[in-house]
């Protein structure tokens, strides 16, 4: 995106976690283009920087660090805060799912693992969120969780409980923050990113078969959906888990 394609400035911020690249990226590009200024959070030093680089760093800062790392929430809302002066909206995007198999033999430390970096650290950000800006200027928070946490997920259980306590944490945090916060939570089928490569490389087309709308998803469908409930347009809609899923969704149904 290139700055003479940047439109002008909204005003809000918004702090998107583990978006050098995938989905977060999506998110991040999608505010971007409506004029929000934006911190991106990632593992990787230099896959950020070279994030901030595409997004624009005249509106994009980036802050390196690990999701479930407290200090590193600390220090990513506080850069955000001293880089735009506010943090408007949170997506919690940062998460991970190193084990593929059967839940009978899912190593419990694994387990443990993958709820710290994709249950608790959402927590942790919207808590540091909440004290630096929202609880006293209002704004809105988008959980990334995943259709594999509102249904059974064979080979990736555990992935599929943490993000099911994501829908969850996202009830308890729109209870807890209403009226001034709105929490929202997008629950995605298959997106092309590298994050979710095993689960269709080399059988793209046979994947997207099972899809009615005849794809699979791509960042850009859920930055559409975040940008949609961070935005005026949805200034109504609190505690909902907005399914993003190509309609697979529907193969459940009788017939």
């Amino acid at each position: 995106m290139s700055t003479k394609e940047l439109p002008e400035l909204s005003g809000k911020v918004a702090l998107v976690t583990g978006a050098s690249r995938g989905i977060g990226y999506g998110v991040a590009e999608a505010l971007v283009a409506r004029g929000d200024r934006v911190c991106i959070t990632g593992r990787g030093e230099e896959a950020l920087k070279e994030a901030v680089e595409q997004l624009g760093a005249d509106r994009v800062i980036g802050v390196p660090g690990k999701a479930h790392d407290e200090a590193h929430q600390a220090a990513a809302v506080a850069a955000t805060m001293e880089a735009f002066g506010r943090v408007d909206f949170l997506v919690n995007n940062a998460g991970t799912n190193p084990v593929f198999g059967p839940i009978a033999e899912l190593d419990l430390n694994v387990a443990r693992k993958v709820y710290e970096t994709n249950v608790i650290s959402a927590l942790g950000f919207a808590q540091q969120t909440w004290r630096a800006w929202q609880k006293d200027n209002g704004g809105a928070i988008v959980n990334i969780a995943s259709v594999a946490g509102i249904s059974a997920s064979p080979f990736i259980g555990a992935y599929g409980m943490s993000k099911a306590a994501m829908v969850n944490l996202t009830l308890q945090l729109a209870h807890e923050f209403a009226p001034v916060v709105r929490v929202n939570a997008i629950a995605p089928a298959v997106v092309k990113t590298k994050f979710a490569q095993a689960l269709y490389e080399g059988r793209e087309a046979e994947a997207a078969a099972a899809y009615p709308l005849g794809r699979l998803g791509v960042p850009e469908d859920i930055g559409g959906a975040a940008a949609f409930l961070t935005s005026d347009q949805s200034d109504w809609i609190t505690g909902q888990t907005l399914v993003v899923d190509g309609g697979i969704f529907l193969n459940a149904g009788v017939g």
